[in-house]
């Protein structure tokens, strides 16, 4: 790995897309947290965003230890874009949803009153802790492997850059989610320009992916 690789238009490029990446999967991660403990009374509420901070963080690194490896797979690069596309179109789909679930869930990450409604969450549905916690564990299993492959997707090609996507995707997530969550809920214009880089990462690993499988599809033809 050599890190001087990231000081080359190329290696900058693709370090500036993970950086977008993994800020806005990882304020989004935070938020589907936030939400799911929204329901929850203010003395489970911590518990349960903690847990969900820490078994997204493990998912995170159990996942980048296997996906890169599965990337040089045949095929699977432009099955990873094509699953990057649709997580793309879900993305479009909560950032068109209404902003007040959103504050909600920023607001039981933050412990902070940011409507000005003299609550913290207060109009979340009520759930129970186990409800709340499968919630969490489910959105964490799908957002950590939607993270680790995009960041594998941006940086494929780029080793060093690789390594420190991952380490911030981690970090980000384990250290500075509620701080992240509460960033996008003020700019929302950060989560649009990181979708728009996740996009084009989606389909540039799409493309990479059929050039790969067009020569096997065409023998397979020809035989």
């Amino acid at each position: 790995m050599m890190l001087t690789e990231i000081f080359t238009p190329e290696g900058f490029t693709a370090l500036l897309q993970v950086i977008g990446i993994d800020l806005v999967l990882a304020g989004d991660n935070a938020i589907v947290i936030g939400l799911a403990a929204a329901g929850l009374p203010k003395e489970q509420r911590t518990k349960a965003i903690i847990i969900g901070i820490f078994a997204a963080t493990v998912m995170r690194i159990g996942f980048a230890a296997v996906t890169t490896q599965l990337l040089q797979i045949v095929g699977l690069l432009l099955a990873g874009g094509i699953l990057l596309l649709w997580v793309c179109w879900k993305m479009w789909r909560e950032l068109q949803h209404d902003h007040a679930a959103e504050t909600e869930a920023t607001e039981a990450l933050t412990g902070e009153d940011i409507n000005k409604d003299s609550t913290v969450a207060g109009n979340a549905p009520r759930k129970t802790f186990a409800q709340a916690a499968t919630q969490i564990v489910i959105a964490d299993v799908s957002m950590s492997l939607d993270n680790v492959l995009a960041v594998a997707g941006a940086a494929r090609d780029h080793p060093s850059v690789l390594v420190i996507g991952l380490i911030l995707s981690i970090a980000l997530m384990g250290l500075a989610a509620s701080f992240i969550a509460k960033l996008l809920n003020k700019h929302r214009w950060i989560a649009y320009v990181g979708l728009l880089i996740i996009v084009y990462v989606s389909l540039k690993m799409i493309w990479e992916g059929f050039s790969e499988v067009e020569p096997l599809l065409f023998s397979m033809l020809g035989n």
